[in-house]
């Protein structure tokens, strides 16, 4: 007769099996426990936390949110010290306190992995009258679709990554990892002072951090998990054209003068053409050349171009393939304009000249774009046209916000493992995707603390961040939360 397997050799005691089994128990407990999940989202979704705004009483509401994010960790068993950032200097000279930084850890075993999550509870302005369906801060659930503001940008992911974290803790389970939470309120106001808080911070909270999660964004499908590896930057400026302070009436100073304006659309129509080609000479010299192994991510990405055209309401795109469409999203430089300060916009016919305005435009940067290379060559084109106008008026041009583009490599052991927990919470492999838009802090995190930092969505892509009806559907909150648990156990699988 053979011998018996050895209990270290059984397939009952085998580790993967014994991490299977452990995540469908916490995947019934999240299953059994969302309705209360979903009431906790629909509790933060009531605060007023807006940090655009600075009025006292949002910046009240801000300090309200923070407070319960902190005793929400607590209840966890974490240790949580809110670190005061200071205030926020207004251009009238007043200050508002900012809210604190939430500093939270749970665990410190030597030998597991030391992950990192980053997250904010600050949200963009809404108000009912600009089109909402109902009061964006009533979370308010129609066909499985949570709506709200802060709803997926960025309340619900925080809050999934508690609910993982929770339901190790409610079934009496070690936590795979240990896990450390920065959560800040100002990241719609450009998170200020959080740089020089990481800086502090980098031999302190952070010396132990392994990994750091991010789960900012959305994926580029309804109902398809992705990863985010790169994110554009932003190089946003204003160009100012000044005959005088005073408007002009346009029957008494019409066709004698350069008129501002009309140099401003010329400025500004000079700087992209009709197929969104930049017009500023030099600006694609320092675009990393497109690799064969790029191409072919492009390519693997699950995208009906024709669907993503129809939801997003518009007639048609600069681009007919899924990969350039893709390509000009996230991986070559855009440039738009944003508006004009100064300009009569009301209705009605008021025949006004103005005597001063000012054009917003930016560029969405990409690796390795340098940001004083693109402001010079953006300052010498611009003032290029203009000279070339013979205009009598004054022109200034600065760059007032210079963010970094950012890039992580896909072979590093955490994009390994959130491929892992996808696969097995969702049942498909994840799309590997960029964001076209910025976010700074993945950029700081990197050159700080040089520790991996990795993009985790659990937003769909008509999420509507930022928008009107903003929402997150309970299945993705759900399954988040499932995923973040089977992140964790894979996170410690890697790390041994």
């Amino acid at each position: 007769m053979s011998p018996s397997p050895s209990p270290a050799s059984s397939p009952a005691s085998s580790p993967s099996l014994a991490s299977a089994s452990l995540l469908r128990r916490l995947s019934r407990h999240i299953d059994r426990h969302q309705d209360e999940f979903v009431q906790t989202l629909r509790e933060w979704v009531a605060v007023e936390s807006d940090s655009i705004q600075p009025m006292p009483r949002l910046r009240q509401e801000l300090l309200r949110m923070m407070a319960l994010a902190a005793d929400r960790l607590r209840c966890l068993g974490a240790s949580v010290e809110a670190v005061d950032v200071g205030s926020q200097k207004l251009p009238d000279g007043d200050a508002l306190p900012m809210p604190p930084v939430l500093l939270a850890e749970l665990g410190s075993d030597p030998q597991k992995a030391t992950v990192c999550f980053y997250g904010h509870l600050d949200v963009q302005p809404a108000r009912q009258e600009d089109g909402w369906l109902a009061d964006p801060y009533a979370l308010t659930e129609v066909d499985g679709k949570l709506y709200g503001r802060g709803a997926t940008d960025n309340k619900g992911p925080v809050l999934a990554w508690i609910n993982a974290v929770g339901a190790f803790r409610a079934l009496q389970e070690d936590l795979p990892v240990n896990i450390k939470f920065i959560v800040e309120g100002m990241e719609e106001a450009g998170s200020p002072a959080l740089e020089e808080l990481i800086r502090r911070e980098k031999d302190r909270f952070f010396s132990g951090v392994d990994y750091i999660v991010i789960s900012d964004n959305l994926w580029i499908s309804q109902r398809k998990p992705a990863l985010i590896y790169g994110t554009r930057g932003n190089s946003y400026f204003t160009v100012e054209v000044k005959c005088r302070d005073q408007d002009f009436h346009s029957g008494t100073f019409g066709g004698i003068l350069n008129e501002p304006m009309a140099d401003l659309v010329a400025l500004l129509g000079s700087l992209v053409d009709a197929s969104g080609r930049i017009l500023v000479p030099g600006i694609y010299d320092h675009v990393a050349p497109v690799t064969d192994e790029e191409r072919e991510m492009y390519e693997a990405i699950d995208l009906d171009l024709e669907e993503y055209r129809s939801s997003s309401r518009v007639k048609k795109f600069l681009f007919d393939t899924k990969e350039e469409v893709l390509m000009h999203l996230w991986r070559y430089p855009s440039l738009s304009i944003h508006g004009v300060e100064g300009a009569f916009d009301k209705p009605g016919a008021k025949t006004v000249i103005p005597g001063r305005v000012t054009g917003k435009f930016s560029i969405r940067l990409v690796p390795h774009m340098n940001l004083p290379v693109v402001e010079r060559q953006v300052k010498q084109h611009l003032q290029h046209i203009f000279s070339k106008r013979n205009s009598s008026n004054q022109m200034t041009v600065s760059m007032v916000l210079g963010l970094h583009p950012w890039v992580a490599d896909v072979r590093e052991n955490q994009y390994r493992a959130a491929r892992r927990a996808i696969k097995t919470v969702f049942g498909t492999e994840p799309d590997m995707i960029r964001d076209g838009s910025t976010i700074p802090i993945a950029k700081i995190f990197q050159d700080v603390i040089q520790k991996s930092v990795l993009m985790l969505p659990l937003g769909a892509v008509d999420d509507g961040e930022h928008s009107q009806n903003e929402k997150i559907n309970r299945w993705n909150y759900i399954e988040g939360s499932k995923l973040f648990a089977a992140f964790f156990l894979e996170m410690a699988k890697l790390h041994e």
